[in-house]
């Protein structure tokens, strides 16, 4: 009997084709098998894309615009200030921070996979893995910045930056004008995941 008539017994055919589907089918299985706590793994991911994450990041972001000694550390050598701060360990390392000005806009991505700074920025998200995202940042980063509800100056460049294992990068975006005086928690507030992958800008809610 020919081999395809048995892909019913390989356990890959009892997934659906899709990551997402093929995550919550897996979830779903592991959990009726009393693996897996569905409410841990929620705390997890929360932590991992709101807390551990993405906050380290915009300390980071608010320190610097702070702090000009900081800033000048991050810029000799990224690896060492963050070390200072405790922001290490492992898909965080070979830091460079690359600083949005009114000239240039920075924007990262991984062509090869999905090479990002964990401790920073947490969980990649799923745009950020997509094929589409990958493709066309590199040969049309305005209009990928358009579908963020991101648009430039004509006047203002577009740099994309190619994430790899070798080096991972941190966006330091632009601090918005009437910050002067604010504490680092307001400014952290005011930094979002994707302002530091250069898919967003920072700005002073109205």
């Amino acid at each position: 009997m020919p081999h395809d008539t048995h892909d019913h017994d390989h356990p890959h055919a009892l997934l659906p084709p899709q990551p997402a589907l093929r995550v919550k089918a897996l979830e779903t299985i592991l959990t009726q098998k009393g693996l897996v706590d569905p409410a841990a793994l929620d705390v997890i991911i929360d932590t991992y894309e709101n807390k551990i994450g993405p906050r380290n990041g915009a300390h980071v972001v608010a320190k610097a615009w702070r702090e000009p000694e900081f800033l000048d550390a991050l810029r000799t050598d990224a690896d060492a200030a963050l070390l200072e701060l405790g922001y290490y360990g492992r898909q965080g390392e070979h830091m460079v921070v690359v600083e949005n000005t009114p000239q240039m806009h920075n924007l990262v991505v991984c062509t090869l996979c999905s090479c990002y700074p964990w401790p920073l920025l947490g969980i990649p998200p799923g745009w950020y893995k997509s094929d589409a995202y990958r493709a066309r940042v590199v040969r049309e980063p305005r209009a990928v910045l358009a579908d963020f509800d991101v648009r430039l100056p004509d006047e203002t460049a577009v740099r994309v930056w190619d994430s790899t294992a070798e080096v991972r990068y941190l966006v330091l975006p632009m601090r918005p004008a009437g910050t002067e005086g604010w504490s680092e928690q307001a400014l952290m507030d005011l930094v979002s995941r994707d302002s530091m992958i250069g898919t967003g800008v920072v700005q002073v809610p109205v």
